[in-house]
């Protein structure tokens, strides 16, 4: 391992995050009983220029009265964007009337650096003034060019950042890309188009202790393209999915829950190399295979994720 590291961010389930515009007030309770790990109010792309005040009033409204901690969910907000006249009144009337009832806020289209900074700048100022004692945690979404050209430099912004997300329909729409449906495939791309920004997404997340996290599948009818999706995604690292309709949070939640055999065959190689260790080995032999510490680490994941899984039931 190299002699420089990264501290891993606060640790949050999130394999499934449902999408609730601020809007719609009469979603918040179905979202509140609902499955999902993680809820995030949009004040952003689900809100129409004339909504966007109300909406921000109710979502003020819901994050005080309503209690999503206790109903076992992590809450956010998405505010609106930095170029926008929207965005320092979200900051400020959410973080002054409710930042106490809130652990995340998701900021969108990030580009740069700076854009983090300053909605940093503006949450450390309100916790101060406020003394708030529990920090509130920044995500952020890629789903620009220059988002992904700068994505290491953003990973790196603030200590206060615990994720970042893969914003697929915004994205494509910065690439000028050509697609079916949001998050789904071209039939005329040889494979997944979205691969190299996902990966991209994957390597710097784990590099700077984030956590990485895809964004939404705009067909909520077709089950089967969102669980493809999902799994491809699981498979290279990510650690949960959007959900824009309640019928993809179970999906969500099954393709990023580690199998009950694969937490119990990781349990078994954690066990197996610590008696290695107490003999002098570094590696051992599990079920015919050569397990060694970089199988310990692969194990570890599984058994942590799995803790935290269980530790919501």
């Amino acid at each position: 391992m190299s002699h420089t590291s990264y501290k891993n961010a606060y640790p949050r389930l999130q394999r499934s995050e449902l999408a609730v515009p601020g809007s719609s007030p009469k979603m918040f309770e179905k979202a509140l009983k609902s499955q999902a790990d993680y809820i995030f109010l949009d004040l952003e792309d689900a809100v129409s220029p004339n909504d966007k005040i109300t909406a921000r009033e109710n979502v003020i409204k819901a994050l005080k009265e309503m209690d999503w901690r206790g109903n076992g969910k992590t809450i956010s907000v998405r505010i609106n964007g930095l170029d926008t006249h929207y965005m320092y009144r979200d900051v400020v009337e959410i973080m002054v009337q409710a930042g106490e009832y809130l652990d995340t806020i998701l900021i969108p289209k990030v580009g740069v650096k700076s854009d983090v900074y300053m909605v940093d700048c503006m949450v450390t100022q309100i916790e101060q003034e406020r003394g708030l004692e529990d920090k509130v945690g920044l995500e952020c979404l890629i789903e620009t060019a220059l988002g992904m050209v700068n994505i290491e430099d953003i990973a790196k912004s603030s200590d206060r950042l615990e994720a970042l997300h893969f914003g697929v329909a915004d994205y494509a729409a910065s690439l000028r890309a050509r697609t079916v449906v949001i998050g789904g495939l071209n039939p005329d791309y040889p494979g997944d188009q979205w691969h190299h920004g996902l990966a991209k997404l994957v390597a710097t997340c784990r590099a700077y202790g984030l956590r990485p996290i895809d964004g939404p599948f705009g067909d909520f009818n077709d089950p089967d393209g969102y669980i493809l999706a999902a799994k491809r995604g699981a498979a290279i690292g990510i650690e949960g999915k959007w959900a824009i309709h309640p019928s993809q949070i179970e999906h969500a939640n099954n393709v990023f829950s580690p199998p009950a055999e694969e937490v119990e065959k990781a349990k078994r190689i954690i066990e197996e190399l610590k008696k290695a260790a107490a003999e002098g080995k570094g590696a051992a032999q599990l079920d015919g295979r050569m397990i060694d510490a970089a199988s310990e680490r692969m194990a570890e994941n599984i058994v942590n994720i799995n803790k935290l899984i269980e530790s919501k039931k």
